[in-house]
């Protein structure tokens, strides 16, 4: 069966969360399918994107898995935004977590070192 994933962050400023997430993810939407949802492809067939509906932001919560999560933080960094959180499982798995301007968490999964 083919998948297709699209995870939802609602936002409540989507001009600020524009550009909140194109720092965040190091790039500006791959599409913008209107003048209020802006989307990300992370990966063939899985995507992110925002969407000004502003009587449910702030209650987003998501985890990207990724390949290298030191190099993501690092780049992160670069340009501007620290996690708010980091974790390290008892199994080694690690997570940098992030907070967008509404109080969506995208948080950020690597393998154990």
């Amino acid at each position: 069966m083919a998948l297709d994933l699209y995870a939802g962050i609602p936002v409540a400023d989507y001009a600020a969360a524009l550009a909140w997430y194109e720092v965040l993810l190091g790039s500006p939407p791959t599409f913008v399918a209107s003048d209020t949802e802006a989307v990300w492809e992370l990966a063939e067939h899985r995507s992110v994107f925002i969407e000004h509906r502003p009587e449910h932001a702030g209650h987003a919560m998501h985890t990207v898995f990724v390949d290298d999560l030191d190099t993501f933080v690092a780049q992160a960094a670069d340009r501007g935004l620290e996690p708010t959180k980091r974790e390290t499982y008892p199994n080694g798995v690690r997570k940098a977590a992030y907070v967008d301007p509404d109080g969506n968490e995208i948080q950020f999964g690597g393998a154990p070192l």
